[in-house]
């Protein structure tokens, strides 16, 4: 479907409205999006209202010079939000995604009826700096190609790879679209990611989930997050490396669903 545009301070964010109920946002992955969420759309569109957004630098949204910062990247979801009247929403947001969602959730409380964090983290490691940095030079280098494999590898285990030669193929392109600058910007706002010692602040009920052989935000990262928010759960998805929704369609959905069942207040 085609995406809609709203002028968010200096960006436009392009977005995506479908279904029928209460709000549910979709927050990608860096290097992805909107199309990330395709796999869990023919269920969520029936229950829901869902939201789902190119996040600055990515897709069809504005791609400006960066760097960029969290709490920018929360900015535009903020204004986004305001911009199409919602007051309240569920929240699922992967990797940087669920970033963006800790970094909201602190800023503004109670707008968020739940969180879903997946396969995301809540503290920089002391080499984070560097190794964001590695990515920006070899993206500004040789361009997307410069990064690719390294992704694909970091994104999904070889099994998976081997057996869905088409899901690969649309992710790479996914990639490779990806401008150098909206990649480069929102690489230095991940490498600053700092919200562990605030989590205890946010009330909403969150699902913290991960892949078993998620890598890059493995599942010690998803404990320590699911550990310092009071009313949290944790699901470690068996055979799923970081885009779990992808890898693991099922065991995702399953988890998801369950979870927003029984915090959904709809009677």
């Amino acid at each position: 479907m085609s995406k809609m545009k709203v002028r968010v301070g200096d960006v436009d964010i392009a977005y995506t409205v479908q279904g029928k109920g209460p709000w549910i946002t979709l927050s990608h992955s860096l290097a992805c999006d909107t199309s990330m969420w395709d796999p869990q759309m023919h269920w969520l569109e029936q229950r829901y209202t869902v939201l789902r957004f190119d996040t600055r630098g990515h897709g069809q949204s504005s791609a400006p010079a960066g760097p960029y910062t969290l709490e920018q990247l929360s900015d535009d979801v903020h204004g986004l939000f305001q911009a199409l009247g919602i007051q309240q929403t569920h929240w699922v947001g992967l990797s940087m995604g669920g970033m963006i969602g800790q970094t909201y959730a602190l800023k503004h409380p109670g707008v968020f009826l739940t969180m879903a964090l997946c396969d995301t983290t809540s503290r920089r490691p002391p080499n984070a700096e560097a190794m964001w940095n590695e990515r920006i030079q070899a993206a500004q280098t040789h361009g997307m190609q410069g990064v690719l494999e390294g992704t694909l590898s970091r994104w999904f285990d070889p099994p998976f790879r081997a057996a869905n030669p088409e899901i690969i193929a649309r992710i790479t392109q996914g990639i490779l679209a990806t401008p150098v600058a909206g990649f480069s910007g929102c690489c230095a706002a991940i490498s600053q990611i700092d919200t562990l010692d605030r989590l205890k602040e946010i009330k909403c009920p969150t699902l913290v989930l991960v892949g078993e052989n998620d890598h890059g935000t493995p599942p010690e990262n998803a404990r320590r997050i699911q550990e310092n928010i009071p009313n949290s759960e944790l699901v470690v998805i068996p055979d799923a490396g970081h885009i779990s929704n992808i890898e693991q369609t099922e065991k995702f959905d399953a988890a998801l669903k369950n979870f927003l069942a029984r915090h959904d207040r709809r009677a």
